[in-house]
């Protein structure tokens, strides 16, 4: 787990406690294991409720408690209360690489002022209908733009865009085919 320290963190985040976390994984590699649980519920129409109740640390069960709502718009059948689950899908791949910015760019002793990403994505819903089967049900690609504003250089910035796309767990995760182990209970 992190530590708190007295030393003054670079964008928000505690480079001596990143370190001791480093070295605590690297003294013992089980620590680095972390399990990520979510329940999702239908609340009728195209509503559902999912539920982060906590998570697994180096086998150490953390208590979190958070709730995310996810809907359709109108004109897809919802009632337009929350994001769509590819906007949920977008903001989560989003929010795991702005930490990789953030993180990569303290590291490096570099300030940010800003750190944006605007993403893009078109499915075609031929195929989430069914009506044609060659057309993928999801995303074929998603673009995005990166801004970093900062003390940085642009070379500066460039390694850290590259640092982030090697290292991010949902940029890892929608660049690549993860294997999908469903079961009906």
């Amino acid at each position: 787990m992190l530590d708190v320290t007295s030393n003054p963190p670079v964008n928000g985040l505690d480079l001596e406690a990143l370190q001791n976390t480093v070295e605590a994984i690297q003294q013992d590699p089980s620590r680095a294991i972390v399990g990520f649980r979510v329940r999702t519920a239908w609340q009728g129409q195209t509503r559902s409720t999912s539920t982060v109740e906590g998570y697994r640390l180096g086998g150490e069960k953390i208590a979190r408690s958070f709730t995310l709502e996810a809907d359709e718009p109108l004109e897809l059948l919802g009632t337009n209360t929350a994001p769509n689950p590819q906007e949920l899908l977008m903001t989560a791949v989003n929010a795991c690489m702005t930490v990789g910015y953030v993180a990569q760019a303290a590291i490096r002793g570099i300030a940010l002022d800003a750190c944006r990403i605007d993403m893009d994505g078109e499915l075609d819903l031929r195929g989430f209908l069914g009506l044609d089967p060659e057309m993928p049900a999801g995303y074929r690609r998603l673009d995005y733009v990166v801004t970093l504003e900062g003390d940085g250089t642009r070379e500066q910035f460039e390694e850290i865009h590259r640092a982030v796309m090697a290292t991010s767990p949902n940029y890892f995760n929608m660049a690549r085919p993860i294997e999908m182990n469903g079961r009906l209970a």
